[in-house]
């Protein structure tokens, strides 16, 4: 969408100029692939450009206002779509906040996985014992928010299953993820129940390699790349917003894809 020059008030490029600044990089890039309506615009001219707290405060009402959207239009019986094996991306692209050779390297030997939070069940896991869990596969389509998409195949346990077995309230609001490369986020307890939302260990019918995500990556084709956890090794269900690394930053919190 584009706006006419004479609908918007003369001060408005500069605005959204300034408004981006408070942003740091990697949500810079964001705010830019986000389309501010004329409404979001006008908001933004009645807020002091000057005054950080204002200008922040008033990009956190948009962002809300948008993850409330995307919650309000998220279907949890609508699958995303598979594709057959010919359309897998070969070689599967590498993705993180780092460099591939900053790739955690998780002894298995000694790997838990803890849960927590509002849960009551089976509360630590070893791979051994998700692995023994029954598996499931997806071809699905991996979307970067910076604007590329890789078709891979994912194994693992669906992450409701997971869920059940560690007594987690499934009518908490957030599930929150923490991950050996120091990597957070948070996902909404209706994604986190979704029928394609699986805690993988296998990529391509391979043990899931360290740069995709060893031991395990919550793989969900409902939402972007950034969304999607890799070295997860504490999960936690809770009431209370737990933000993400990236969420921090300016990054919509909801990420649908």
């Amino acid at each position: 969408m584009s706006f006419k020059r004479s609908l918007v008030r003369p001060d408005a490029e500069l605005i959204v100029k300034d408004a981006a600044k408070e942003l740091k990089a990697p949500a810079r890039r964001l705010f830019g692939k986000r389309i501010l309506s004329l409404g979001g615009l006008a908001m933004l001219s009645g807020c002091s450009i000057t005054d950080d707290q204002s200008v922040n405060a008033m990009l956190r009402k948009m962002s809300r206002f948008n993850d409330d959207v995307q919650a309000l239009l998220f279907d949890p019986n609508a699958l995303a779509p598979t594709y057959p094996e010919s359309m897998i991306t070969r070689p599967f692209p590498f993705n993180a906040f780092y460099d591939i050779d900053e790739v955690p390297q998780v002894d298995p030997s000694g790997y838990k996985l803890t849960i927590g939070g509002l849960a009551k069940g089976k509360r630590v896991w070893t791979l051994d014992e998700l692995h023994a869990m029954p598996q499931e596969s997806q071809i699905t389509r991996h979307i970067c928010i910076e604007g590329w998409s890789a078709i891979g195949r994912w194994g693992g346990v669906r992450f409701a299953h997971v869920l059940a077995h560690a007594g987690a309230d499934t009518s908490a609001k957030y599930v929150a993820f923490h991950c050996a490369d120091n990597y957070s986020t948070s996902i909404d307890m209706p994604t986190a129940l979704h029928a394609q939302t699986l805690l993988t260990l296998t990529y391509d019918g391979q043990i899931l390699p360290p740069k995709y995500g060893f031991p395990m990556k919550l793989r969900m084709p409902t939402k972007l790349g950034y969304k999607n956890p890799k070295h997860i090794v504490a999960i936690t269900v809770t009431n209370e917003y737990p933000g993400g690394y990236w969420e921090n930053q300016g990054y919509n919190w909801f990420g649908g894809s």
